[in-house]
C-alpha cells in the first residue's frame, strides 16, 4: 500500500496566494496534525499563524484525495506546555508512524 500524507494549503501571508506542501501526519480523535521541523520558521506556520483558515487532504502522491477529500479547517499550534497531555499524545503517534516527532505541533480541526 502506498504511503499517504498530509496536502495543507495555507495562505500566503504576503501574497494570498494558496501555498500548499506534503508534510506528515497522524489523525487523532478526529482531527489532524503535521510537526513542523523548522518551528516558527516553517513558512506553512507563519501563513497559518496569520489565516488560520486552510485547506487539506489526505492521500497518496498519486492521488492527493483518495483517504481524505480537500477539507476545510482551522489550524492552530499547539504550545506543548499548556496542552502536555495532547502534545505528547501527538509525538508519540509521530513516533510510532515515523519514528520522528521533534518539532512544533500543528492542529487542523476540520469544519
Amino acid at each position: 500500500m502506498a504511503e499517504t500524507f498530509l496536502y495543507l494549503t495555507t495562505r500566503g501571508r504576503t501574497t494570498g496566494l494558496p501555498r500548499p506542501i506534503e508534510i506528515w501526519y497522524v489523525a487523532l480523535d478526529g482531527r489532524y496534525y503535521a510537526v513542523s521541523e523548522r518551528r516558527e520558521e516553517s513558512g506553512w506556520v507563519k501563513n497559518l499563524r496569520q489565516t488560520s483558515r486552510v485547506r487539506f487532504s489526505v492521500g497518496t502522491r498519486a492521488d492527493k484525495g483518495s483517504a481524505l477529500a480537500e477539507t476545510a479547517a482551522t489550524a492552530r499550534v499547539i504550545e506543548a506546555d499548556r496542552e502536555p497531555e495532547l502534545a505528547a499524545r501527538v509525538r508519540a503517534a509521530m513516533d510510532a508512524r515515523y519514528d520522528w516527532s521533534d518539532g512544533l505541533i500543528v492542529e487542523l480541526a476540520p469544519g
